[in-house]
């Protein structure tokens, strides 16, 4: 299991998903769940995240990618990870 960035939105305008995913599932197609979201085109870049959740993931034994773990690092949420 992955906890990664799931690409949504316009040419030149990403938008991401912070998804929880098998590792062979394709980046942009099936997940399990959906526990937030990253949008780096404001300024500053807005993270949402639900982290009751993420916390239960990681509990089961997923691995976040190393640009999630930079943006849970920024909420805080890597004291708990």
């Amino acid at each position: 299991m992955k906890i990664r960035l799931a690409r949504l939105g316009a040419k030149s305008r990403p938008y991401y998903r912070i998804v929880v995913a098998d590792s062979e599932f394709p980046r942009n197609g099936r997940f399990l769940e959906i526990v937030g979201n990253y949008d780096p085109n404001k300024d500053p870049a807005e993270v949402n995240v639900k982290e009751d959740r993420i916390v239960d993931w990681i509990g089961k034994g997923a691995k976040a990618t190393a640009t999630v773990s930079q943006l849970l690092k920024k909420k805080g949420i890597t004291a708990r990870v």
